[in-house]
């Protein structure tokens, strides 16, 4: 007791003049940083919170009200949004698959070599992002929602793989030793021991990763990978505030659904 006692005394402050010296050059440097990009970004906050300024910000969300809700239009957003979540559900399932087959050797379940591989793949999967994936599959697989889907996919194979790998690593290892030392095969001690363990967390990983992809497959439209982000990028360029409105609308609607369903379905998990 006394050697942890003098152990918390030698790491407690000692007084005013106990300070963290790399601490305080770490912070002066963030502020020179920070104080570096506004002069080299020359940003005129004077310009941007002038009256002029002000009016025309004004006149332009004012131009979007009243939104447009003509049978025509509220039919092409309602599919627009239908597809933007079946490109969203679609990459997160195939996204789910592949990363669960990468995550076992990622996790080192097949050797040093093999972990090395799989997770060098999942870094390169997840550090291209998903604009960029969606432009190089526009480019592979041409303009609609396929290229979408293919782009989430790729992308969130590296994140889901990461995270189920993680998973793996960190569950108990006590049933899958007693299954093995009473006979069991690697791959039965794994899916009886391991597999209960991690799979919810499995679950709540995906409807996460769902969630953050309908809102991403709503951006890649675009850049021409379809659903209501393809509708906002049409009616923007030629200037039709009204419609834009009613995708917009259409997309907050489509989130905070699928944001309840998710919070209501990882609920159940967790209970």
């Amino acid at each position: 007791m006394n050697a942890l006692n003098g152990q918390s005394e030698n790491c407690a402050p000692q007084g005013p003049g106990d300070f963290c010296l790399t601490c305080l050059l770490s912070s002066g440097a963030l502020l020179l940083a920070i104080g570096a990009s506004f002069a080299y970004l020359d940003i005129e906050f004077g310009a941007l919170f002038s009256h002029e300024s002000a009016a025309g910000m004004g006149d332009f969300v004012v131009s979007f009200f009243p939104p447009d809700i003509s049978p025509g239009l509220l039919y092409k957003t309602a599919y627009g949004a239908l597809q933007t979540f079946a490109v969203a559900a679609i990459g997160t399932l195939l996204a789910a698959l592949l990363g669960g087959l990468l995550a076992l050797p990622a996790a080192g379940r097949l050797g040093a070599a093999p972990r090395q591989l799989a997770r060098f793949a999942l870094n390169l999967l997840r550090s291209v992002p998903e604009l960029v994936w969606a432009t190089l599959m526009v480019l592979a697989a041409g303009l609609g929602p396929f290229a979408g889907t293919l782009a989430l996919a790729l992308h969130t194979t590296g994140v889901l793989g990461r995270l189920f790998a993680e998973a793996i690593e960190n569950a108990p290892p006590l049933a899958e030793t007693s299954l093995r030392e009473s006979g069991s095969g690697s791959a039965a001690a794994f899916f009886y021991g391991t597999l209960p363990l991690v799979w919810p967390q499995f679950i709540a990983y995906s409807l996460y990763r769902l969630e953050m992809n309908i809102r991403m497959a709503a951006v890649l439209g675009f850049v021409g990978a379809g659903g209501l982000g393809q509708m906002l990028y049409f009616h923007l360029s030629i200037f039709q505030q009204a419609q834009a409105a009613t995708v917009l609308a259409a997309m907050l609607v489509l989130v905070l659904i699928v944001d309840g369903l998710s919070h209501l379905l990882r609920g159940r998990l967790a209970g």
